[in-house]
């Protein structure tokens, strides 16, 4: 090599070398961004005997550099030569794992992850289970915490000697004196479960888990809840019903409200898990108690519990005992109760039927439509369709439309907004000849709201509603009203109306463009207001990728150009831009 191609196969390092080194962060994670196409500038040797190696001493950084740097270390297994050499990134992740910042670890710990997928055994054994150690055994509680995550992934791959290792391992974080290592052994189990047998769940984890459940940190208990469910996703609870039954009473009452709100959050997930006995005999008490919990956050996570949950118990048990405890949350005290039960009640119509929806749960979908929250009140409007299902929407509409109405009017411009984004969906369920009657003069007021983000959602939802009922309705009921606009003295009427007929046509027929949206348009180009006219070529650009059939063809050369030509001489400059806009691709269709 001569000295001129020496210098060029440096270049890289040395320039990752600079970067690194600089004082401006940027640069150093823009460097480290970089690695892989380093590491191809390198060659597979070099970026094994340099790179890394540098690497591997340069981790005293910010810690955005560091996280960067600890997911592109997973990216380079093909750039060091494979699988077959991969174990030259292990040093690097492991001091990474140690840090203290958390996520720059977690990062690690993923990257460590992607490595064990691709070692064989043998590399398990020989390279991969000495990490483990060395963390498992750290002076400091971030390398035992890291430790806890690299487990699972590796297990299978082990000898049956070295698995036996690895538990007793395990079990030694679980029992850590640091609360920080245990929270994250506890995390880590519910993924380890699933990889042991099932003798060593019941030999080996079951009593880990009853430890850990009982932990004098309540951040330790809260997760065991996902632990439990774990268990049981691979033990059958009905031959070992006994097993944790306790350690889930002791949850269910924990006097943490934290624990109680992760049991509550998770309810539906342990219904599933555990046997139907249990269910009727123990969760559907504790599933009333946290409905009725002290703390709000407990509430409101079993609030969203309801219909599943729900699901696996009998109708009687569900009108004699839940929904006494659900009128009582239709009044709480706090507002995101109100929500989530706004949110989830309506799933409860399918499981009692059309008689009990309408006598039990109706009454309570209207006092939750007069809540003086408006997003409680959005959240059942949102959820109709389900009710709809049921009841019917006949009555559905008698009952609910005052409320609709009056939310559709709501002083909160975003409560209007919502709203509209779900008229398209009632329309659908209420039928053409409803919705003309009670809400169709509704959707053309909102043409004219005060917010700009108002009208364009209101054009928005009658192309929507084009698509539900079709090309005739909006030729006949929708489009005459939309004429009228273009006739009004304030000129935000007329603009709307061009917006309104140009997001129409994309679902309307090429005859229906050509005989009334272009002339009406084009009848605009002569506006006094510079606005519009220039939202008069804006609105041809749009449409001019429709016009390929003759009938548009001749409508495009008759109308639509001579009015674009027409605005390209126009005296105003954004008129004239717009305009020289539309006419640089009306010859390409």
């Amino acid at each position: 090599m001569n000295p001129e191609d020496e210098v060029n196969s440096l270049y890289p390092i040395a320039v990752l070398i600079d970067e690194l080194k600089h004082d401006d962060v940027s640069l150093r994670l823009n460097a480290i961004r970089n690695l892989t196409t380093i590491a191809s500038a390198l060659g597979i040797e070099r970026t094994r005997e340099e790179l890394i190696p540098f690497l591997d001493e340069s981790i005293d950084d910010e810690d955005e550099v560091l996280l960067a740097l600890a997911e592109e270390l997973g990216n380079l297994i093909d750039h060091v030569g494979g699988p077959q050499y991969a174990h030259c990134l292990l040093s690097p992740l492991e001091n990474l794992a140690a840090v203290e910042e958390t996520v720059v670890r977690e990062k690690a710990i993923e990257s460590l992850s992607k490595i064990a997928q691709i070692f064989s055994s043998e590399q398990i054994e020989n390279q991969y289970i000495s990490l483990i150690k060395r963390l498992t055994n750290g002076d400091w509680f971030t390398s035992r915490t890291s430790a806890c995550g690299l487990y699972a992934p590796v297990y299978k791959k082990c000898q049956p000697s070295t698995q036996a290792e690895l538990k007793k391992l395990y079990a030694q974080l679980c029992k850590d004196d640091t609360p920080m290592v245990r929270r994250a052994a506890t995390t880590n189990m519910a993924k380890f479960v699933k990889e042991v047998s099932q003798d060593s769940i019941i030999n080996e984890f079951v009593p880990l888990f009853k430890i850990l459940s009982k932990d004098d940190q309540d951040s330790v208990r809260l997760l065991t809840v996902e632990v439990f469910v774990s268990i049981f996703e691979v033990l059958s609870f009905e031959n070992n019903e006994n097993l944790l039954n306790e350690e889930l009473r002791g949850l269910c009452t924990d006097s943490s409200w934290r624990v109680r709100y992760m049991v509550a959050d998770n309810l539906v997930k342990v219904a599933n898990v555990v046997g139907n006995k249990t269910i009727q005999n123990e969760l559907v008490e504790f599933f009333i108690n946290f409905l009725s919990d002290n703390e709000p956050e407990v509430r409101t996570a079993a609030s969203t519990q309801i219909s599943g949950f729900c699901a696996f118990i009998p109708k009687d048990t569900i009108l004699n005992k839940i929904l006494p405890c659900l009128k009582n949350l239709v009044t709480d005290s706090s507002q995101h109760v109100r929500g989530s039960l706004a949110l989830n009640i309506s799933g409860l119509a399918p499981l009692l039927g059309k008689e009990s929806t309408i006598e039990y749960l109706l009454p309570l979908f209207l006092q939750l439509l007069k809540d003086e929250i408006p997003e409680v009140r959005l959240n059942i409007i949102s959820k109709l369709d389900v009710v709809n299902k049921v009841i019917g929407i006949e009555l559905l509409s008698q009952s609910l439309l005052p409320a609709i109405v009056e939310l559709a009017e709501d002083k909160q411009w975003r409560v209007r907004l919502a709203i509209i984004e779900h008229i398209p969906l009632l329309a659908s369920q209420l039928g053409v000849q409803f919705f003309d009657e009670k809400l169709g003069s509704l959707c053309m007021s909102w043409l004219g709201d005060c917010v700009y983000s108002i009208r364009e959602a209101a054009t928005t939802n009658l192309r929507k509603l084009t698509d539900v009922f079709g090309v005739e309705w909006a030729r006949t009921t929708i489009i005459p009203q939309i004429m009228v606009f273009a006739q009004h003295s304030n000129y935000l009427y007329r603009m709307t109306m061009i917006f309104a007929i140009t997001t129409l046509a994309q679902a309307l027929t090429p005859e229906m463009i050509a005989e009334i949206i272009i002339p009406t348009i084009a009848n605009l180009s002569d506006d006094p207001i510079p606005n519009i006219r220039f939202n008069v070529a804006k609105s041809f650009e749009q449409l001019i990728p429709l016009m390929k059939t003759p009938q548009l063809q001749k409508a495009k050369e008759e109308i639509v150009k001579p009015t674009l030509m027409k605005l390209h001489e126009d005296t105003d400059n954004d008129v004239k831009f717009f305009a020289n806009r539309a006419l640089s691709i009306v010859d390409s269709v």
